[in-house]
């Protein structure tokens, strides 16, 4: 269109050239002042346009950029900076993509209220509305699958709590557990044993008329407590010492030391153990 319009200028001017008459000359010129003003005009309105083009597809551009930080991102999306540059991306490309929105409205508007009806111009509008449209539904495919790992990580989550709060209630219950086998067992493994003179252990209430331990009305306080698996020998610092409870004969032995003192040896504590737990002796 330009090269036409200045084919006609130059025509214009040319036969003015050749036209001596001075009122003729003056309407040349004056055409020719429009004609230009017509070309000025149209290059703005075109440079308007292309201006508008250019921002559209740098846009484009940008906004694939950003898809493609999101996706490499969300390779990892457990990760907390992953998690930003994907927040903040997503958050870019949906303001990017509604600027390039009202960029296509301002430019279809500037193409209609202009003196231009390219056909090229208005294809390349419509590729620009394809690629923008395309992208859109790109991004609204990441969006959910974003989403749709968001609520996997979620269910996730919630589950690892609750196979962690699994794991601490069956660990307290197994430590529960372990401290009452331990328990037992300590109890179980645990043994009293006394020994004093004969008022000694009436005025504990341990010997009653001859008979020891008739009641449950004794001093338990005055009894030491022994793991019946470790303690197998009892100093009973006497020169006589007589076993007042029921253990079997074979299971322990009273000897005497080198001062001529008893100590009780036990030597089948399991079966020393299991007739009584408690031992009493009588000493002088």
């Amino acid at each position: 269109m330009k090269k036409v319009i200045i084919a006609c200028v130059g025509a214009l001017t040319l036969s003015a050239c050749f036209s001596g008459n001075k009122s003729e000359k003056e309407q040349m010129q004056s055409e020719l002042d429009s004609l230009q003003e017509i070309i000025s005009q149209r290059d703005t309105e075109l440079d308007d346009i292309l201006s508008v083009v250019n921002d559209i597809q740098d846009g484009i551009k940008r906004i694939n950029e950003a898809e493609g930080r999101v996706t490499i991102a969300d390779g990892n999306v457990e990760s907390a900076s992953n998690k930003e540059i994907i927040r903040d991306n997503m958050q870019f490309i949906q303001e990017s993509m509604e600027q390039n929105r009202t960029l296509i409205a301002q430019l279809k508007e500037k193409l209609n209220a202009s003196s231009f009806q390219a056909k090229q111009l208005k294809q390349t509008i419509d590729n620009l509305q394809e690629q923008i449209s395309a992208q859109s539904a790109r991004i609204q495919e990441l969006q959910a699958s974003l989403a749709e790992k968001d609520a996997q990580l979620v269910a996730q989550n919630e589950q690892i709590t609750s196979l962690n709060e699994n794991v601490s209630g069956l660990t307290a219950e197994n430590k529960a557990k372990t401290q009452k086998v331990a328990s037992q067992e300590a109890e179980l493994n645990t043994g009293w044993f006394v020994f004093g003179t004969k008022r000694e252990l009436k005025e504990q209430k341990i010997l009653d008329n001859g008979d020891v331990l008739k009641s449950d009305d004794f001093n338990h306080d005055y009894f030491t407590q022994i793991d019946i698996r470790k303690s197998k020998d009892i100093k009973l610092y006497s020169k006589n010492a007589t076993l007042l409870t029921s253990h079997p004969a074979n299971t322990y032995k009273l000897e005497k030391d080198a001062e001529g003192l008893y100590e009780l040896h036990i030597t089948n504590p399991e079966k020393f153990w299991s007739v009584s737990k408690y031992l009493v002796i009588q000493v002088k």
